[in-house]
């Protein structure tokens, strides 16, 4: 287990100088033209007869801006592109066969778009799949070695293949290539929404992640920390975002066109060959810029860390014990707090450390209905633990610092003991990274 001594999540002013070292170079001037290009065939091929039902929706996607956040972006890119492949198959050509040398050169064409497609569509779902997998195995680096690793692991593939099993009803039962992506994204905005809750609780609920799950409290923060609306994902965008807007309309324009030209193929006033060069400059340059805006931010991703130092942060480092309770243990007295639990297999967690004095015994004991004790972890002298254990009954329980000992010396003590009812599901964190997914 990694150590979280000292560290602290990133801040917006860390990653605007990390970021001044990763430069992107300006998308070129093709990419502009041809989006042009691609808007103004739609509305040529458009003006020819009235809409029919759902181009409205499309029209009114074609004047939106893209999508704020950058893994948004990428859904979308990967909706665009699967869009593209279900129109370049030829189940969905305007005709069934070639008639004259035109439309053959056409086919041949499409065919070798389809290929092109695909490529991007394995490269983008390739970068998603590796950056999660980047992510998780850096969570599982500060989580402790123990049982709860392996409950993290069990609870993510749950949880993956629940999610995919939704996505494979909307698939079944009919559903659209859009209310597929429609259904993932909602998927990871929940997500997203839960580790906001997550880093924001406290009292129990956070020392049921902290202690039962193993999460480090400075990830907790970071969870929380990220997803405020001006934190440090905000300067990525700001950064990255401006050439990514620009590749998500091009493969907005590039499927609309494509769809209108396969509806207006026969009638269409406009060349074949134009429509058809355009098509492939546009494919070209789409897939060529994509691929190397992706190679570009998975590099950003993979050398960006989640959690600095307090130094480079320009901040001090929180000290977890502020909201804790703090008290005076006499020599030769002793400080107890009972909890009285209903349930069997409770969780007890405490946290303590002494800010004056060496040293103190501690143990936690269940008293028996007739008074007597038995020890439920044994008695040691430290100057501080963090721990939990499950109730083998449900009881009084007593939680014991102990100075009897000290014949001259007080102790002084900051504790926090917390006690919560069964938990049937761990949870789960993915901390949440642009681009991840």
């Amino acid at each position: 287990m990694a150590s979280t001594a000292g560290l602290v999540p990133i801040t917006r002013d860390f990653l605007a100088k990390f970021y001044d070292k990763y430069v992107f170079s300006d998308l070129p001037e093709d990419v502009a033209r041809l989006s042009t290009q691609l808007r103004q065939c739609c509305n040529s091929l458009l003006s020819q007869s009235p809409k029919k039902p759902g181009e409205e929706l499309m029209v009114s996607e074609m004047e939106c801006n893209p999508p704020h956040k950058i893994d948004e972006n990428l859904w979308k890119n990967r909706e665009y592109i699967e869009e593209i492949l279900f129109l370049l198959d030829k189940a969905h050509w305007p005709k069934k066969a070639p008639e004259d040398p035109a439309d053959m050169a056409i086919v041949t064409a499409i065919q070798r778009l389809d290929t092109e497609v695909k490529n991007l569509l394995k490269s983008l779902q390739s970068f998603q799949s590796e950056n999660n997998e980047r992510i998780f195995k850096m969570i599982v680096t500060y989580m402790p070695q123990d049982f709860r690793g392996t409950l993290l692991k069990q609870q993510r593939e749950r949880s993956e293949r629940k999610q995919q099993a939704e996505v494979e009803a909307v698939i079944s039962s009919g559903g659209s290539i859009r209310d597929k992506y429609g259904l993932l994204w909602k998927q990871q905005m929940d997500r997203r929404r839960q580790l906001a809750q997550l880093g924001s609780a406290t009292g129990v609920y956070k020392t049921i992640v902290k202690y039962l799950v193993g999460v480090p409290e400075v990830l907790l923060d970071f969870v929380r920390k990220v997803n405020d609306h001006n934190g440090p994902m905000e300067e990525q965008r700001l950064r990255y975002g401006p050439p990514l807007y620009q590749l998500t309309s091009m493969a907005f324009g590039i499927q609309f066109f494509l769809k209108l030209w396969w509806r207006y193929f026969d009638e269409c006033e406009l060349p074949k060959d134009d429509l058809l060069s355009l098509l492939e400059q546009s494919i070209k340059v789409y897939s060529s810029e994509f691929k190397r805006f992706l190679t570009f931010i998975g590099n950003v991703f993979e050398n960006s860390p989640f959690l600095i130092s307090a130094e480079e942060a320009g901040a001090i480092e929180p000290n977890r014990y502020d909201d804790f309770k703090e008290t005076t243990i006499p020599a030769g007295k002793a400080h107890e707090v009972l909890l009285a639990l209903d349930t069997v297999n409770s969780y007890i967690a405490w946290d303590f450390k002494l800010t004056s004095g060496k040293d103190v015994g501690f143990c936690v004991e269940l008293i028996g209905q007739s008074g007597q004790s038995t020890a439920m972890f044994p008695y040691k002298r430290c100057e501080s633990d963090q721990g939990n254990f499950c109730t083998p009954k449900a009881g009084t329980y007593r939680l014991v610092w102990d100075n009897s000992y000290s014949t001259f010396y007080k102790k002084v003590l900051k504790y926090k003991v917390d006690a919560f009812p069964p938990v049937i599901e761990t949870t789960q964190l993915d901390v949440p990274n642009e681009g991840n997914e």
